[in-house]
Formats: C-alpha cells, structure tokens, sequence
C-alpha cells in the first residue's frame, strides 16, 4: 500500500478536473480525495497499489478534459491514512500563491447549445444556461478558491434540479459554479431609455426590435454591446451618429460560419480561430462585391466578425430576421466599456433605444477579444475576453507589475516565472480607464496572491498616466520603480514569447518616447541579456504642433517634405497634390499658413523616426485619409488602398549611415504621381519602405552574430510590410519571429516591460541601459 499528496497546478479549476479525477480515480480502485486550493490548484490524496497510482497519474496527464491545462504536478510520499473510498472533498482556503491558473471565460459548449433548443429541456431557451465545459469565468470571479461563493452567483441559491447536478460527480454540471436554470437563476428584461420595462419575451422583443431598425444595448458576459441590424445601413448610420464615431469599424456578429463566408473570405486558420472556445473577433478580408452596408467599415478591406458566444446570442438570432448584427462596446470613445445596470441608464440612454439588462453582476470587464491573420500567423490585436488571465512564460522568477502603455493599455503581474497580462484596460489618458485600471490592479492582486511586489516597471514617457501611477504604487508599496524605453519593450515581448535570448528587432508603430526626448517609431535595435542598443532609425523628420500631427497627418507629410524641400516649395506641392487635405485641417488655409510658418522658423516643433506618422503621410499625399477618427486610421486606410495596387514601381528607400531616409520615397512619389496609378504606388511605397528596414536588420544580425530578426510595434499588423521583411530575412538565412500571442502593438507592451524587469533584476541591465 502506498499514499502520496499530489499538488497539480495549471488551468485546474472551472474546467471539470475534481470530477475528471474522481472518475479516473474510481477506474485505478484508489481511494482519498480531491480538493481546490486557494491558489487555484488542484490537491490530490491517493492511496493504493504503486502500479495503480502510476497509471492514474499518466492518465491525468493522457485524459485530462479538453479546457484543462497542467503545467506542474508535484508529488510526495505519505503515510496512508486508510480511506475507505475516493471523494471530492470542500476546497481549502489556505494556499500557498503557487502557479495554477483561473481559465478565461469560455463560449457556450455544442452540449449547452442542444439543450437551449431542446423542448424537452428544462433550460430550454434559458440564456445562462452552462456546464462545467463552458460559461463565465473570469469576469464573475472574486477571489480563490473558485467556488461558487467566491462569484457573482452566489447572489442566486440553486434550486434542488440544479443542485442535484452540482453535487453528483458524474454530472457535466458538476461544481459548474455559474449553474443555474429559469427557477433559480439569473433573468433579462427590456426597457426602454427611460427605463419603462417592456412586457413579454424579453429576448424575442429585443430581436424584433433590433430587426425594426432600433438600436439595443445588451448585457452580456463581459459587459454591455450596443447591437443594431448590420444589414440596415440607416441603423448603423445612426448608431455612428450617436456613439461619436464616424469612421471607426464597427464589430459585426454573425448568426453562423455560413452566413459569414456569403460576406468574407475564410482561411482555415481563421475558420478554427472564429469557432475556438475564445470566440474572439476576427478581421477577415471582405468578399467583392462587398454585401454589406460600407459603413460597417469605411474604407477598409476587412470586416471585424464574431460568432455568438453566450446562449443569449443564440437566441437573440432565433427569434430575429436579420443574420448578422453589429455588435459593438458600448461606451463613448475612450471610455471603459459600460458593465453596470445602474450605470448603463444613466450612460446609455443618448445611444441606445431599448436596453436588454440581466441581474447578475459582471465583476471584471472583458472586451471581446481582437484577431487578425497577418502573412498567415495570428497576430492579437486586443487580448481580453477569452485570453485573460491566462499567463506568458519568462524565465525569471520575480513578482512585479508592469503597467504598460497609455494607449490600449493592458497591465501585466509577474510571478513565478509568468506573466500574467490584464483584460484590455484601453486609454488611460482617461480617468475613469485609469481608475478602472486601479481597480483591475488590485483584483489580479488578489486572486494571485500577490502582496508584494519586488518590482514595478512603467514606460519612459514622463507625461504618461501609466507613468504617474506606477510611481504613486512604488512610493505608496515603497518597491522599486524601474522605467524602460517603449521600443526596448516592444522587442522584448517577442524575446518573451519565443524564448530568445538575443535578437536583432525591427520596432515600427506610431508613437514611442526616446531616450534622446525625440519621439522614436521606426527603429532598428539589439537586445540581448548583456546589451541593447539602437542601431538604426528613420531619419527624423519635423512634426508641426507635435501631437496635433498625430489627427491631421497633413502636419507629418509637410514635416518630412521640409527635411528636401523649401517653404516654398511645399506650399506649391501640398497645393497642388492634395489640396482637400488643406480643407480638413481644424481651421483649413489659415492653419496650413501657421504650420508652414512653424516649419520656416522651428515654432512648436517635435522631432520623430515614426513609422506610423510616415504612413499617414502616404495617406494624404495619396488622398487616401485626412484625419484620424481612431487610433491607426490613416495607415489603415492606406493599407487596404494598396491592396489594390499590382504593380511595384522598385521605389528604393536608401540608407545613410544609420538614418532611414523616407524623404527620399517621397521624393520618388512626387516624380511618378501624375504618371503611375496611386494605388500602384501605395503599394510600392509598402514594400520599399520594408526592404529598407529588412536590409538594415539583416545586415546587423550579421554585424552582431544573431541568427534571429524579430518584429513588433502597430505596425506590425500590416500584411505588405510583414510579410516583406519576413521573405528578405528568411531568404538570407536568418530567422523571422513575430509574436502570436502577446498583442504586437501597446497592447502587449507589458509583457516586453516584465521580461526587461527580469533582466534588470538579474543583473544582466541596468536602468542607464533601458534609459539612455
């Protein structure tokens, strides 16, 4: 007879191990007991015959369920205390912080989907319907152990039906925390904006409505959407209208994959992505003609989709006409997505008709996710529902935050070795985002269990909020601050993901705060364990009002033509080239006097290497975009032109030294504009401004004898730029590397911040090296 105490840690709660254990247990005649730790791992007792206890613990590993994730099992030999069977004993609520995971929140399973249309079913066309395989997770959880007391549906006591289910071990709903059913759970209704509830079916009016042309909020699982009908081009001008967004995408959901490939193509990758248990919103290519309203997504090739996810979805399309709804946060621009009942009276009664409110409380706000296929590998644009809290390996084992950038912010807790990013927090330049990201702080806090942090990491931008905030916690936690350069992190999160030691990175986005106090964006740098440095970057370019030229980008392309041409002589080519862009400037010819005039005498001037801001420069002088509505517009807008481009004009962007000289393309524009078909040169303008950053990295990994190119930064998104650079490097023998699971732009920036905390608490950095 022998006894051990088994501790497995990983994603082991929420997702049907106890009774998976208890099961397989019974199979290898053992007896003891399994048991949730506060922790979030799983303890096991067994005892039996040496070779029984052996093939149970293969078997947990061969046969755990399909949602379960085991990333450590430690055992140790015990006395046998001479149980009389196995059992799944209460969880425990001491625990020791170890590594073990709560599972993000996890789409409506094909066993849930039956029973929602079974007639038969109890929980027919009940929207919270679950199992131990699907449900909220993440977004109800309080603390550890997850139980269901620990959740915000302790608020609804089961009925005998339902807890019959949760108590049996051989049940799918066994310990399913969220389980419920019409006679004891949570229930929708339907009110009109000034909060008169509607009468009846509260999903089937809801449908019926949305299919009349109204808009509807409604509460879901990570917190409230604004949906209209997307194929009502009235409707979804009108919801443009009211949530103050004129040109931002707008994320559609589709009733099935069926009805999404009559408006988008499909690759099996991202087929497998939509229908994951993530459900994340993927940006797929658009079918031409294109049968939607265009302003779903003006001037863009692609089309944010998603498939339901929640029984609520699936019903809501049951009893509607229309296949296919926007389905978009609701909040103003800039704003956290609404999640409170209360609040959303008070927030949403100017943008939406009706609202369709459930009472169980949302706990953690999760926007839905974001995904694009970029040169055929994922590339996370927005990680949150369905990703969150799952952690990143580094190999440092230290407990720290890292509170990211400022823009799609997204903060990240180290500990044991992990990283374990936030739920999209958005623009912290907002302070109710920033309050909301406090908040978020101390809840990843607390079910990790961590107290203390040996160190906190912020971006280098002294005017950011993320900045302040991260030096307000060291002095209120009295920990270390360390601050290290946007672009360092940027590389350092695909160091991160793929286990590298050293790299030669190619670090392109919009915006990024040097430590020169220039604004750095294109930029080529090394990084290893025992040095990083910059190498190359595009030569900088004036940029008239600073920020400003960051919303009419009008004020970039002047700034890079001054660095070859005159006053003068730009007037003279602004005038002629793109003279509408003079008109969407704030106050038109007055202010495009003013700004030459700053350019003639250096008046509030910035100075930049940004890859992004040379994108939107290409825009205007292409009279493609004039303005940015949203974050990335303009370049957006200028990706999807090139699209159609076809032919490669062999522009060439030469390099003097170690300055990019992107002037010089647009030198080489301004020789072909009247001649060549403007998306012809959008697209060669693309692959140019690439080879000239593929040349410079490849030459460097060569000077510094790395074997390994890595890219990141926004603009790490755009397919011609990608998957050029990808075919040099990989053509001259060196190895490409893009992350596909940290999010390539500032989303995903404290991942690179945590790695480059590592190697400064290791002694490999110092703060002088991640500074200057």
């Amino acid at each position: 007879m022998k006894a051990y105490r088994i501790h497995v840690q990983g994603i082991v709660q929420a997702v049907g191990f106890r009774p998976f254990i208890y099961r397989i247990a019974h199979e290898h005649n053992l007896r003891g007991y399994v048991k949730n730790l506060s922790d979030a791992g799983v303890e096991i007792v067994v005892e039996g015959r040496e070779g029984d206890i052996e093939a149970f613990i293969r078997d947990i590993y061969r046969k755990k369920p399909p949602l379960a994730r085991i990333e450590k099992i430690e055992r140790k030999e015990i006395l046998p205390q001479g149980f009389d069977r196995f059992y799944i004993e209460k969880s425990s609520k001491g625990g020791s912080g170890g590594d073990s995971i709560i599972p993000p929140d996890i789409a409506i399973c094909e066993d849930c989907l039956r029973e929602l249309f079974d007639p038969t079913n109890k929980r027919y066309m009940y929207p919270f319907i679950v199992c131990t395989n699907c449900g909220p997770r993440f977004t109800i959880i309080e603390d550890l152990p997850y139980d269901r007391e620990n959740t915000t549906m302790r608020e609804f006591p089961m009925c005998d039906y339902c807890e019959s289910e949760y108590r049996d071990p051989l049940n799918r709903r066994y310990h399913a925390e969220p389980v419920c059913c019409p006679v004891c759970g949570p229930t929708y209704r339907l009110y009109t904006n000034d909060g008169e509830e509607i009468t009846g079916d509260p999903l089937r009016k809801a449908a019926e409505l949305i299919d009349k042309g109204y808009i509807v909020a409604i509460k879901g699982i990570g917190g409230i959407h604004l949906a209209c009908d997307a194929t009502n081009e009235e409707a979804v001008a009108e919801l443009r209208r009211r949530t103050f967004r004129p040109q931002k995408p707008f994320a559609i959901m589709a009733d099935s994959l069926e009805t999404v490939k009559t408006f988008a193509y499909l690759s099996k990758e991202e087929e497998e992505e939509l229908t994951s248990y993530r459900r994340p919103i993927i940006t797929l290519r658009k079918r031409e003609p294109f049968p939607l309203p265009e302003n779903l997504a003006p001037g863009l090739h692609t089309i944010g989709v998603m498939l339901p996810y929640a029984g609520t979805h699936y019903i809501l399309f049951h009893w509607s006409k229309t296949k296919v709804y926007v389905m978009t946060s609701a909040n103003y621009p800039g704003m956290p997505m609404v999640k409170d009942n209360d609040r959303a009276f008070e927030e949403l009664k100017e943008m939406a008709d009706y609202l369709l409110l459930h009472n169980r409380k949302i706990l953690n706000r999760a926007d839905d996710s974001v995904i694009r296929f970029v040169d055929g590998k994922r590339a996370v644009i927005r990680r949150s529902r369905g990703f969150v809290p799952l952690p990143i390996e580094i190999p440092f084992n230290y407990r720290g935050l890292a509170v990211g950038a400022e823009l799609m912010n997204a903060f990240g807790v180290a500990k044991n070795g992990k990283v374990y990013p936030s739920q999209y927090i958005g623009n912290t330049g907002k302070v109710e985002v920033l309050e909301f990201m406090r908040e978020a702080i101390e809840h990843f806090r607390k079910i990790l269990r961590v107290k203390d942090f040996d160190l906190i990491i912020a971006d280098l931008h002294p005017s950011y909020n993320t900045t302040k905030l991260a030096m307000e916690l060291a002095n209120e936690l009295d920990v270390e601050l360390l601050q290290v350069q946007h672009h360092y992190a940027h590389i350092a999160s695909v160091l991160a993901e793929k286990n590298l030691e050293s790299a030669v990175g190619i670090a392109v986005d919009g915006v990024g705060y040097g430590t020169d106090g220039n604004t750095w964006g294109g930029e080529v740098l090394y990084l290893g364990y025992e040095d990083v440095e910059r190498l190359t970057h595009i030569d900088y370019y004036p940029l008239p009002g600073g920020d400003l030229a960051s919303y009419y980008p009008l004020r970039a392309l002047m700034g890079i033509l001054s660095n070859i041409y005159s006053v003068e002589e730009l007037e003279g080519i602004i005038t002629k080239c793109c003279p509408k862009a003079i008109e969407s400037l704030r106050y038109g010819k007055v202010e495009f006097n003013v700004v030459l005039t700053q350019l003639a005498k250096g008046i509030n001037t910035s100075y930049a290497s940004s890859t992004g801001r040379v994108l939107d420069a290409l825009a205007v002088l292409l009279n493609v975009a004039y303005r940015r509505h949203y974050e990335g517009e303009p370049a957006m807008k200028l990706e999807s032109f090139a699209m159609k481009g076809k032919n490669d004009l062999k522009f060439e962007v030469p390099v003097e030294g170690e300055l990019i000289k992107v002037e010089e393309l647009f030198a080489q524009i301004l020789g072909v504009l009247e001649k060549a078909p403007p998306a012809d040169i959008a697209y060669s303008a693309h692959l140019a401004l690439a080879r000239a950053f593929a040349e410079v990295a490849i030459e460097k990994a060569r000077e510094f004898g790395v074997k390994d190119v890595t890219m990141s930064g926004g603009v790490a998104y755009n397919e011609l730029i990608v998957k050029t650079v990808r075919k040099a490097v990989e053509a001259s023998g060196l190895r490409f590397h893009v992350t596909t699971e940290v999010p390539r732009g500032d989303n995903g920036i404290n991942v690179g911040q945590a790695f480059l905390g590592g190697l400064y608490l290791e002694g490999y950095l110092t703060k002088e090296d991640l500074m200057l």
